[in-house]
């Protein structure tokens, strides 16, 4: 039973590997995919190879709401750490610091999220959905209202609370994108920040939006975790704050 049981749980570790693997294939289906690869494939390949990367690593996407900025690191095959590959500027915002509460505020979300969904026919040219809202959303919009979705990074230059980088710009972290699930990697995490989260940040940002101090104090060790570390901490969500290891 236990030989099995083993070579039951092998089989499905190959299914997955498997079904990763075909991810760049099926989305290459896709005109929009196919046209992105064409445009910026060869010479992302040129600055993955001068970075020190191989085809095969891992992608973090950080956001950071008060700058408008959302950085690409990436980790090689056999890394540790991660590194910080490329900076993008948000190319338009929406709403002001805090998190997203309800539908229709247009608020950019804050919190600790992943990619879940790649979109190559979105209205917005390509798009990469966020995985808003988990539970630490749903406590803070409370019961009878809503919380909202729909929160992509995408093209284009207009936002009712997405990340949006330009057409052009979509198209390079879309193919990153496809190349991390297509090696392998099963979830992308994507942190939104109100800001970079350092002390002076804190207290600046705090004196103006005090109702947020506890969410930002939270929120803040995630961010100084992998400042301090350059790897992503275990985030958990429990009674509605985030807890960071």
């Amino acid at each position: 039973m236990k030989l099995l049981l083993i070579c039951i749980f092998s089989m499905m570790i190959n299914l997955s590997a498997s079904a990763q693997k075909g991810f760049k294939t099926a989305q290459l289906k896709f005109e929009r995919v196919r046209t992105a690869y064409a445009e910026k494939g060869e010479k992302l390949q040129k600055d993955l190879q001068k970075a020190g990367f191989t085809s095969n690593f891992q992608l973090f996407i950080s956001a950071y709401k008060a700058e408008q900025k959302l950085e690409v690191w990436l980790k090689g095959n056999g890394q540790n750490q991660y590194k910080l590959f490329k900076t993008y500027d948000f190319c338009e915002s929406s709403g002001t610091l805090g998190p997203k509460v309800i539908e229709g505020d247009l608020q950019t979300p804050e919190g600790f999220y992943k990619i879940n969904v790649f979109n190559p026919m979105s209205s917005f040219h390509l798009s990469l959905g966020v995985d808003y809202p988990n539970k630490i959303d749903a406590v803070r919009t409370g019961p009878n209202r809503k919380t909202g979705g729909e929160i992509y990074v995408h093209g284009n230059c207009v936002t009712v609370g997405c990340i949006p980088l330009t057409d052009d710009k979509i198209k390079e972290v879309y193919v990153l994108g496809v190349e991390a699930k297509d090696n392998g990697q099963s979830d992308i995490p994507i942190y939104i920040f109100p800001f970079k989260m350092t002390e002076g940040n804190m207290k600046k940002y705090i004196a103006q939006f005090p109702a947020q101090a506890d969410f930002w104090q939270n929120l803040q060790h995630g961010y100084a975790y992998f400042e301090k570390f350059k790897t992503l901490p275990a985030v958990s969500q429990v009674k509605g704050k985030y807890v960071v290891k």
